[in-house]
């Protein structure tokens, strides 16, 4: 997996990986019935397609990842019911594509996922991966003034946020989930805030000033 995972962009490296498995298996402690080995299993190689959607984004990484993971789990001797379970779990973890979870196991992996894009980690990933992808940070209506990510038809930081950072907690299936996204979102939402208020401030200064120089 670590070497699989080099080719990952740095907000979808071994770290991020690491990080899910600890809060999935933070949740399945407030959870019955689970399958601890599937669980850890599929936090682990719930990315192993990231690298091949980096290289062609009209791949999916979770329905390619389903693929990647079934094979290798029975090429190394996994039953084939453990190895369907793992790769249902990878398949439906993605926020923006892929069939609901459906099991308590590939619930968990989902909304652990989703907790490593909140707060200021959260928030670290999606500039990291944005900025990899060449998206900047904002973009400007017609009037000039800039928006602050609601209905963005190009994809921004701020239309980012407003998608998905911001209702992430809404999304998630358990409540031990829920509840640490609640204090992370707080984090999240003030950074947001505070530079929405930044660059508009900056943009209507700088505009004021621009029009005074060139009335000169």
């Amino acid at each position: 997996m670590r070497k699989r995972m080099r080719d990952c962009d740095s907000a979808h490296d071994c770290e991020h990986v690491y990080r899910v498995l600890g809060v999935a298996l933070d949740i399945a402690q407030s959870e019955q019935d689970v399958n601890i080995d599937v669980l850890i299993a599929a936090c682990l190689l719930h990315d192993i397609a990231r690298p091949d959607q980096l290289r062609d984004h009209r791949v999916c990484h979770a329905e390619a990842g389903a693929k990647k993971a079934k094979r290798f789990l029975k090429k190394n001797g996994f039953g084939n019911a453990f190895a369907r379970h793992v790769a249902d779990c990878v398949r439906t973890h993605r926020f923006r594509k892929g069939g609901e979870p459906s099991s308590i196991e590939a619930k968990i992996l989902f909304d652990a996922d989703k907790i490593d894009v909140c707060g200021a980690t959260g928030i670290a990933r999606t500039l990291f991966y944005q900025g990899r992808l060449g998206e900047p940070m904002y973009a400007c209506l017609a009037d000039g003034s800039i928006s602050d990510g609601t209905g963005d038809k190009a994809k921004t930081f701020f239309g980012e946020y407003k998608y998905k950072l911001e209702n992430i907690r809404e999304r998630l299936f358990t409540s031990r989930g829920r509840e640490i996204t609640r204090e992370r979102q707080k984090t999240a939402d003030a950074f947001y805030q505070s530079m929405l208020a930044e660059v508009r401030a900056s943009r209507e200064k700088g505009c004021a000033l621009l029009e005074q120089a060139l009335e000169r």
